[in-house]
């Protein structure tokens, strides 16, 4: 092979690779951005509640398979998701806590007042670390917990009657039962 030829093959190579990533890309679901932190340990926090009274950490409920929601008053995803959400609390099928994600707790409260409440506890991130920590790219977004405090499940944007029927409730089930 001479070097002219190899010249003009390795740029045509680069770019065969190239194209074959994009279009790979073009069958994935956004959506699915995989979470370093499935099957790691919940990142533990102490934090203010929105109403004040207490702290809450997430061993608070260890031995427990609970949900953590993030969300936030200025969230219109989270508008359309809370109708799920207080229909799962409705249900009792395991603790719901929610995460109130660089938000004025006014508004917070305010959101929760009009919409419904149906978290166990809120918990205030108005600076935004503990969703630094759980790797939150924006709300809403969800983590299912199981009873060691081990993230099994995390999901990214609203949460629709589909997927809580398809993904959440069945895995919870799962993990309510071992």
């Amino acid at each position: 092979m001479t070097r002219r030829t190899l010249l003009f093959l390795l740029p045509l190579g680069a770019f065969a690779v190239l194209a074959g990533f994009l279009l790979r890309g073009l069958w994935l679901n956004p959506r699915e951005v995989p979470s370093p932190l499935i099957g790691k340990p919940a990142p533990a926090f102490e934090r203010a509640t929105l109403d004040s009274a207490r702290t809450f950490s997430p061993t608070d409920l260890r031995g427990q398979v609970w949900v953590l929601n993030v969300w936030a008053s200025w969230c219109a995803p989270c508008r359309d998701e809370h109708p799920v959400w207080n229909a799962f609390a409705r249900e009792g099928l395991a603790p719901l806590v929610g995460l109130n994600y660089k938000d004025d707790p006014a508004n917070a409260s305010r959101f929760l007042r009009d919409l419904g409440n149906p978290y166990l506890v809120t918990v205030v991130d108005r600076d935004g670390a503990i969703g630094i920590e759980y790797g939150v790219y924006g709300v809403p977004e969800t983590f299912v917990i199981d009873r060691a405090g081990v993230i099994r499940y995390k999901h990214i944007g609203p949460v629709t009657p589909e997927v809580m029927q398809r993904k959440i409730l069945p895995l919870l089930q799962q993990l309510q039962k071992s």
